[in-house]
């Protein structure tokens, strides 16, 4: 098996799990928090929007099974891409977009996937979603782990308010 990391910021870190969980050839996803300038920064640290720091997801794939490409595909799929502000009812630097690249090539393909996106979107808004070098990844408290499983009925309502706000706002 050959293991690989991505990053992605997509928003809420609750909402951006299960879109990646439910694949063959990925091992984790991981909630956590990335980009800050805080050391093990918490929750309501993050939360307040004063450390940096994005909510993010930690994916591990199996490169045999799955490529980056598919997995910038999902995230692009679950997020607004234009949106500067964060995403959906989300609001603040900590739920804004971002890829974390952990090597040249990662960065490449990122590159190449907004640059394709920027030709399919008919909007004057640029693309708000950022390209950073993965820094320290601190773990989220672990009532955020499997949010989506744990809390079936909070997911589905976060899911609701998500398409609310997109239809509301476009």
């Amino acid at each position: 098996m050959n293991i690989n990391t991505a990053y992605f910021a997509g928003g809420c870190f609750w909402c951006m799990t299960k879109p990646f969980d439910q694949f063959d050839g990925i091992e984790t996803v991981t909630s956590g928090y990335m980009g800050g300038s805080t050391q093990n920064p918490t929750y309501e640290e993050v939360k307040s929007g004063t450390t940096g720091h994005y909510e993010i997801v930690k994916i591990e794939y199996d490169v045999a099974l799955f490529s980056y490409n598919k997995l910038l595909e999902i995230f692009f799929s679950v997020i607004d891409p234009l949106d500067e502000g964060g995403q959906f009812q989300d609001r603040g630097s900590q739920y804004k977009t971002a890829i974390f690249y952990t090597n040249d090539h990662q960065k490449k393909l990122a590159e190449e996937y907004i640059e394709q996106l920027k030709q399919s979107i008919y909007s004057d808004k640029a693309i708000a979603t950022k390209i950073l070098p993965a820094s320290t990844f601190y773990k989220a408290e672990t009532y955020h782990q499997d949010f989506y499983k744990k809390n079936p009925e909070r997911y589905a309502q976060e899911q609701q308010d998500r398409a609310n706000y997109k239809s509301s706002n476009n």
